[in-house]
């Protein structure tokens, strides 16, 4: 592949300003609260964090859409939340942002995903997790696919994004890439552990190094065109895409040799959410009409801006761009 040169970057940004981008998976709530630590709790062995602030942003699949829409392309929406603040919550962020939620479902009496973080000086000190992350029953699935099949036309790519809180069981998983596969539009799966190996025949698998291995049960050989190669056909995906943090990604396209994308990102503030900027982004580069290998150096400026943000973040085209033409700045 021949360097992805600003000119054509610039194109592909200029491109997602018109295409539409499904995205389908876990929605979640992370919420933080921020303060600082001056005493040990006469209580227990805990520090006591001063509360200065706290906020709330969208995580999983919320952040993903979030992220598809900061680039300027729209987007719609499928997914479940629940009958509480949390739910609503989400679904205001979401729709004050201009995104299609006509295809969340709200489950009563199902908690809304929410993660709470406690921050003292940048650092995390603990999280706490309030899910039901159970299965969906059939029906919830069969509504979840109706809504897909409503919304996939005029799709530029599906975006899957799967955080084992069960929304992508077998039944919907198959569905979603049966429907976008007849309807023609590429698909992106960012999978967990759990179940890897119910996205067969999708465009691009785009796991992280952990989850691969853990799944495989051996090390990365992410250099070789024969591992990835074999591992790409074993889990059945035309384009096997395994993002390696610090030492960038590694792209396995059918037949061709291994793309290695070294990283770009100058300073690590936060790694929160950069998964869902680069799925986020891949799915845009791909409905603009850039190849997997295109859309996957796009990604990797993105993702090298949004770790240099505190929590999860959305990058901009213009951020892009003047990465792009300045890689060693700092991001901001």
């Amino acid at each position: 592949m021949k360097p992805l040169g600003a000119d054509r970057i610039a194109e592909l940004l200029e491109r997602a300003q018109d295409v539409h981008v499904l995205v389908v998976g876990d929605l979640m709530l992370d919420r933080y609260i921020s303060g600082r630590v001056g005493r040990i709790s006469p209580e227990a062995p805990v520090p006591v964090v001063r509360v200065e602030k706290d906020w709330s942003g969208l995580g999983g699949a919320a952040n993903v859409a979030a992220n598809v829409v900061a680039l300027g392309a729209s987007c719609s929406v499928v997914g479940c939340v629940g009958d509480d603040a949390a739910g609503q919550e989400l679904s205001d962020a979401l729709r004050g942002m201009d995104i299609d939620i006509e295809g969340v479902l709200q489950i009563e009496g199902r908690p809304t995903t929410t993660k709470t973080r406690v921050m003292a000086l940048h650092q995390q000190i603990v999280r706490v997790d309030r899910e039901d992350a159970s299965d969906f029953d059939g029906e919830v699935g069969d509504q979840l696919l109706e809504a897909v099949r409503r919304r996939i036309a005029g799709c530029g790519a599906v975006a899957v994004e799967d955080y084992n809180k069960g929304v992508l069981v077998p039944q919907v998983a198959a569905g979603v890439l049966e429907i976008a596969e007849e309807a023609g539009v590429p698909t992106i799966v960012d999978p967990k552990r759990r179940r890897f190996s119910q996205y067969e025949g999708v465009t691009v698998f785009k796991p992280n190094a952990k989850e691969l291995e853990d799944a495989l049960g051996e090390p990365l050989q992410p250099e070789s065109r024969a591992w990835m190669e074999a591992v790409r056909a074993r889990l059945k995906c035309h384009h096997l895409l395994l993002t390696l943090g610090e030492e960038g990604m590694a792209l396995q396209s059918e037949g061709e040799e291994p793309l290695l994308v070294p990283t770009w990102a100058r300073s690590v503030y936060d790694v929160s959410g950069a998964g869902d900027t680069v799925t986020a982004v891949l799915a845009v580069g791909l409905a603009a009409g850039g190849t997997v290998a295109e859309s996957a150096v796009l990604a990797n400026h993105a993702a090298a801006l949004e770790v240099g943000k505190a929590g999860v973040a959305t990058v901009t085209p213009e951020e892009i761009l003047h990465h792009v033409e300045r890689p060693d700045s700092e991001a901001h």
